[in-house]
């Protein structure tokens, strides 16, 4: 049994929703923002589902990169809890991440709970950096943190002979992440709020490295750590699709 990760349909919604209020409860999007936020042409979406039964849903995440724009937002991204601790949540935001690199973004924007420490980690550990923080966010009065993270692009130079070259651990994809799709999308750990961010802040993503990216952005990713969360709101990116409602919480 593989875990896969596809993009995510329509009739996916359902079972979206159900891990969506599992994992959120008090703070889960109404399943209209949910289906625009699928539907939305900006916004990239996947799901991890077993190779053996490939519409049961147990993970998702959702990137917001208009066309033409340099910066992203981590809508959303959630693992149920049966199934955290085993790498699933850093393998969907290297997804998010590469999927942002190949649009042109320059910089990740996400929020996610101050009582959250896992998934604060999980995102220091790609190359987040605090740049804020909104007080009382989240409805039960938790701030919410607000992190960016630096995209460099793709090196493009062949390797020299005796060169070593790190690969990522593969994963695999249900549908390639690099099959055609809207120029722009989103996808990522839950997270929740809207509005512009700031656009200081260091956080750039190493290129290699533990909890970095490979410098040449492709679907497979290393399945080491991760969780759910929501992150909201974007440096210059419209909240369109969800409500205002970005968030980053659940992965772990």
């Amino acid at each position: 049994m593989s875990v896969l990760l596809r993009r995510a349909r329509p009739d996916d919604l359902d079972a979206i929703m159900t891990l969506e209020r599992s994992t959120f409860v008090d703070d889960a999007w109404p399943v209209e923002a949910m289906a625009r936020e699928l539907a939305n042409p900006h916004a990239y979406y996947l799901v991890a589902v077993d190779d053996d039964a490939p519409d049961d849903v147990f993970g998702y995440a959702g990137l917001l990169a208009p066309s033409g724009g340099d910066q992203g937002d981590v809508q959303t991204i959630a693992v149920d809890a049966g199934r955290r601790g085993a790498g699933l949540g850093r393998t969907l935001m290297h997804a998010l991440i590469a999927e942002a690199r190949r649009r042109g973004v320059e910089s990740i924007f996400l929020e996610v709970r101050a009582d959250n420490p896992i998934a604060r980690g999980l995102y220091a550990s790609l190359g987040f950096v605090e740049i804020g923080v909104r007080r009382r966010y989240y409805r039960d009065g938790v701030d919410a943190v607000h992190m960016r993270a630096d995209v460099p692009p793709a090196v493009t130079r062949p390797a020299e002979a005796g060169e070593p070259v790190e690969l990522a651990e593969p994963v695999e994809l249900a549908e390639p992440v690099e099959a055609k799709h809207p120029s722009t999308g989103s996808g990522g750990l839950p997270s929740t709020g809207s509005g512009s961010h700031p656009s200081t802040g260091s956080g750039s993503l190493p290129s290699t490295g533990s909890g970095s990216l490979p410098s040449t952005g492709s679907g497979g990713v290393p399945s080491t750590g991760s969780g759910s969360h929501r992150s909201t709101g974007s440096g210059g990116v419209p909240s369109t699709g969800s409500g205002g409602l970005p968030r980053a919480e659940g992965a772990r």
